[in-house]
């Protein structure tokens, strides 16, 4: 048998290569992968590695400053139409108050009769703010007056088992809507009476939601005291606040200088606040007569 020089070689060498390498002394981490069964990365790793490379990118951190800018030209757009439409300082003023106010102003609406001086107060021809002035009017107590009457409505709705969300929505939009279409009313007839004055929407708006301190009585009363409690509570609120509107309208709101006009224009403007005080008790009556039963 003939024997090849180089065969022994050549199986040696084939040997060689097919022996598996030895494992390393030490892992690979170059990957920025810490070792894991498998060749698997670690958990986490992906996402810090995209993280790492998102924050990375140009084009990324190019599409982060342009949405940055994006977003504040839109808060500067926002904050300006608000500012056309509803003055941030003029709100301020009516919800500039304190405790010492609310209590006052409480029992001036439930008992306004010996009140005497009805004027607003002045510094530098600015007026001044609720909590030093009591004629002053604000929004803190008719907004809070507002979630009271719908918390204590919800609340009458349930001793009676007739509680829905649905109703409940149903008296805080209705409540809402009638103080709107009330506001809107008295400006259209403060437009047609031409009366010159700064009585603005919010004046309007505070005068109208005073009402809401008689609703709360009048149904509080009813709960207590059933259906004849309601109706002596609110034939009290009622006059109690068409006498507080007369004034506060015709002195502070209105002002005298609307008052020296000639005598058509001065019948207008007591029509106009005669109606929009006796259109109160209606209200108060229309809003709160079904939840006392």
């Amino acid at each position: 048998m003939a024997y090849h020089p180089g065969y022994g070689a050549h199986a040696s060498k084939h040997r060689t290569r097919a022996a598996p390498d030895p494992p390393p002394l030490f892992d690979d981490t170059s990957g920025g992968y810490s070792s894991q069964p498998g060749g698997y990365p670690a958990p986490g790793a992906d996402v810090a590695f995209s993280v790492n490379h998102l924050l990375g990118d140009p084009v990324a951190n190019m599409a982060m400053a342009y949405g940055s800018s994006i977003a504040s030209q839109g808060k500067d757009i926002v904050h300006k139409e608000l500012h056309r439409f509803v003055s941030v300082n003029k709100l301020k003023y009516f919800f500039a108050v304190d405790t010492a106010y609310v209590a006052k102003k409480l029992g001036l609406l439930v008992f306004p009769y010996t009140h005497q001086n009805w004027k607003m107060q002045y510094s530098h021809d600015v007026p001044l703010p609720p909590r030093k002035d009591l004629n002053a009017p604000d929004l803190y107590i008719p907004t809070m007056a507002f979630i009271t009457y719908v918390l204590l409505a919800g609340m009458a709705l349930g001793i009676q088992k007739r509680f829905s969300p649905e109703v409940l929505g149903l008296c805080a939009s209705t409540a809402l809507v009638w103080v709107l279409m009330e506001v809107l009313a008295l400006l259209l007839g403060l437009y047609l009476a031409t009366v010159h004055s700064e009585l603005s929407t919010f004046h309007l708006l505070a005068y109208s939601g005073y009402k809401y301190v008689g609703m709360i009585l009048s149904v509080l009363t009813g709960l207590l005291f059933g259906s004849d409690g309601y109706y002596v509570a609110l034939a009290w609120t009622s006059s109690a606040l068409m006498y507080f509107i007369v004034r506060s309208l015709r002195t502070a709101a209105l002002g005298p200088d609307s008052m020296g006009g000639p005598a058509p224009r001065q019948r207008l403007q007591l029509y106009l606040t005669l109606g929009a005080a006796a259109f109160q008790p209606l209200i108060i009556y229309w809003l709160t007569f079904h939840l006392v039963r």
